[in-house]
């Protein structure tokens, strides 16, 4: 029975924010009574369906109450009870399908989706609004209507780089549908493992699915672990995750990469590449574990030259893969990669050289454009989508691929200008490998993006127009696992930047204020799951500031909650009750804490001293947006990086160009050295600086002398370095010079493309 519209409007006021309704993703509408009042789930309680087919959802819905409260209700077609949970469909008519409407009132719970997939979203909803604790199962009295804004609401997972059992990939689904996502991005092939079998090609995990040790540490690592490491899916067991995620209405788009990140392929069919008979290569500051000669999988992370070659041999062979891959997948897409593929063998290879005059190509991009474009035609052959990640728009765009754009946005605007359908996955806001946390002690790939940022992002650019914004499908979020050993880590990584993402994706408005309020119901969701998770949202903030008159740095500690932060400081004071930022004059070692919910919070930072520490500094060139901490004061704020990208704050970072710096350090003094600390990490195109010289003057205006110049490096743990000149001067200016490599050189990662240089610390004796 429903209620006259006017009696409804009356018994119902709107309330979006109600303290009790903490879903995630917000619905389009939340409505509840002005008394407030509640509906009881027990032993006796019915799942009606009233609709056909929805049998799949009552079953999951009873495996949920199942798993976390013991409670199993009897599943029925028809009832006069009113102690019952009723599933239905209705015509919504929403501009995106999967909408739902919920009632809960003393009639009971009332679910309709416009298809099976909507029932089965309200379902997520009504799991949202159960106790998370073993109370009485009490749902609020609500009237819910919802429908999400994007198509495409997708997760990835790498099991390349680590391999994570079935059991995992399929709590990973659940999460997805937890979360109202309906796209899982299996990432199954790599340098460092191939995880499907392939029946026609039984090397591929004989051989391709094993390496023989694993780097220790960030990539290049400190040593190896010498262990044998990896594992694969049988297609028995991907068949059986197929249907799991189709029960929960998630249709998995599976990547077999090409034509580069192949090492593992071509370990067990040299004949793929363009050189079989060479051995694999490596670079010489990796810790190799067992075998350096033939093929090889990669222990280490990063990009290889060895890719597949263009030839009818690896087409065949593909094309065998990926019949396969069809035959388990009824996914419309099919992923093939085209990122980070080098053209350093397609370069020295005769084969492809003659092939690029064969077909009219102009160079080895377009060769690129070639062989995706190839592929193409044959997965359209199948009835099937091609997506790759946007480097497939170099050298030109295949007719009907999809592009994720992972390198910031510029790909997918390029793409949907061309009227192509794009899948936005930039790094900055969506790659969950980057660290949440400003005090991160766990090992990370770097980059910095905390959940408050996933969540501002904007999956359709402003600079696209409407009618191309129709182009973009939606968003995804990425999980590279070179970081991640085990699915705790993974959990960690996730969570709870996938639950920021899940509401960008479906909610029609954003409200970041009260999505951190929903966060605090949803950490505790986190705990009833027994999932793990980041606790980088309690993170204190630390910000080194100048001083008025350049003496001593200002230490400021903030807090998001209103609670008293005590600082401690190794000199031997302590300060309860923190409240202005404090002034630091030398060599300090400084804590901060606070309790919430009996849980202690806490961030350390240690200050090293010098002539130039908090002295005033301006920069010729400015540095890039992505790595441009504090200003130039980052470079004399008395804070070494000690952590690597885990700190990318504590890094100025300059794209192709040199850093120069003028420090005024207050009065005419003798100087015996400056040394400038840096980051290197030439995998991910950051080069150490090429040289350095530095200048000094007694006026700021006139630097005719030079206190020396060196191109020699101190890197002691294979990323942090430092370069120091040394000399005898009197000055009270000093200029910096600290080259820049301008171009990467040949035979390396991203060679040919400006390299960047992370600059750290200046400190002058």
């Amino acid at each position: 029975m429903r209620l006259p519209a006017f009696l409804f409007a009356l018994l119902f006021s709107i309330n979006l924010f109600s303290q009790q309704i903490n879903i995630i993703p917000q619905p389009v509408s939340v409505k509840q009574p002005k008394i407030a009042a509640k509906f009881s789930i027990n032993s006796s309680t019915q799942i009606v369906l009233e609709g056909s087919n929805l049998k799949n959802i009552a079953v999951y819905l009873n495996d949920y109450l199942k798993q976390f409260y013991k409670l199993q209700l009897k599943v029925v077609t028809n009832s006069t009870s009113k102690n019952v949970i009723r599933l239905n469909y209705e015509r919504l008519d929403a501009p995106t399908a999967g909408a739902y409407l919920m009632t809960v009132n003393g009639n009971g719970i009332y679910i309709a989706g416009d298809n099976e997939t909507g029932v089965f979203y309200g379902i997520q909803t009504l799991i949202q609004l159960l106790p998370v604790n073993n109370d009485k199962l009490q749902i609020p009295f609500v009237s819910i209507n919802d429908y999400p804004r994007f198509a495409y609401r997708g997760m990835h997972l790498d099991v390349g780089r680590h391999f994570f059992p079935v059991s995992f990939v399929k709590k990973y689904i659940d999460y997805l549908a937890l979360h109202k996502m309906n796209y899982f991005h299996w990432h199954l092939t790599e340098d460092q493992g191939w995880r499907i079998e392939i029946k026609k090609y039984p090397k591929l995990t004989q051989v391709g699915a094993w390496r023989n040790g694993t780097i220790i540490g960030r990539n290049p690592g400190t040593g190896n672990d010498n262990i044998k490491y990896g594992g694969y899916y049988t297609q028995e067991e991907i068949k059986d995750v197929v249907a799991y995620a189709q029960k929960r209405y998630i249709t998995i788009v599976p990547e077999i990469e090409m034509p580069g990140h192949a090492s593992a392929a071509i370990a067990a069919y040299p004949e793929l590449s363009c050189f079989p008979n060479e051995s694999t290569k490596h670079r010489k500051e990796v810790a190799w574990s067992g075998d350096t000669t033939g093929k090889q999988v990669q222990q280490s992370w990063g990009v290889f030259q060895d890719v597949f070659c263009p030839s009818e041999y690896t087409f065949n062979f593909l094309q065998d893969v990926l019949d396969e891959v069809i035959a388990l997948f009824p996914s419309p897409y099919i992923h093939v990669g085209g990122d980070e593929c080098p053209k350093d063998s397609w370069k020295r290879s005769a084969f492809c050289q003659q092939l690029i005059k064969e077909k009219g190509l102009k160079d080895e991009h377009e060769l690129q454009s070639y062989f995706i474009q190839r592929i193409e035609k044959y997965l359209n052959s199948k009835g099937k989508i091609l997506i790759g990640w946007d480097e497939i728009l170099e050298g030109g765009l295949a007719p009907k691929a999809v592009v994720m754009s992972w390198r910031g946005e510029a790909g997918g605007i390029a793409a949907a200008r061309q009227k192509h359908n794009v899948i936005m996955t930039p790094g900055a806001w969506v790659y969950f490998d980057h660290s949440q946390s400003e005090n991160e002690d766990s090992v990370t790939i770097g980059g910095y993006t905390p959940v408050e940022k996933t969540y501002g992002y904007q999956p359709i650019p402003d600079s696209l127009t409407k009618e191309q914004g129709k182009y973009v499908l939606g968003a995804q979020g990425n999980v590279w696992t070179e970081y991640m050993g085990n699915e705790k880590k993974v959990e960690y990584m996730i969570f709870p930047r996938m639950s920021a993402l899940s509401e960008v994706l479906w909610s029609q408005k954003k409200d970041s204020a009260d999505f951190l309020k929903r966060l605090m119901t949803q950490f505790k969701r986190y705990d009833w799951w027994k999932a793990n998770y980041s606790k980088a949202y309690f993170d204190l903030k630390a910000t080194v500031l100048p001083t008025e008159n350049y003496k001593g740095v200002l230490w400021k500690v903030e807090s998001k909650f209103d609670k008293p932060i005590v600082i401690n400081f190794n000199r031997g004071d302590s300060i309860w009750g923190y409240i202005k930022p404090q002034l630091l004059e030398k060599n300090t070692d400084a804590n901060a804490s606070l309790n919430i919910d009996n849980k202690n919070v806490s961030l350390s930072q240690s200050f090293y001293f010098n002539k130039g520490t908090g002295k005033k500094i301006t920069l010729t060139n400015p540095p890039s947006e992505k790595y441009s901490g504090d200003g130039a004061f980052t470079l004399v704020n008395g804070v070494q990086n000690e952590k690597g990208l885990l700190r990318s704050k504590e890094f100025l970072g300059f794209n192709g160009t040199d850093c120069e710096a003028l420090i005024d350090i207050g009065s005419l003094q003798t100087l015996t050295s400056v040394t400038v600390h840096f980051f290197q990490q030439q995998s991910s195109w950051i080069w150490p600086p090429l040289s350095m010289e530095v200048l000094v003057s007694d006026n700021g205006q006139y630097f005719s002398s030079s206190l020396g110049k060196t191109d020699k490096l101190n890197v002691t743990n294979g990323a942090n370095g430092t370069m120091t000149v040394k000399g005898t001067r009197l000055g009270s200016f000093i200029k910096v010079q600290i080259k820049n490599w301008g171009t990467i050189p040949e035979g390396n990662p991203g060679a040919g493309n400006k390299p960047w240089l992370l600059v750290d610390e200046i400190e002058i004796n």
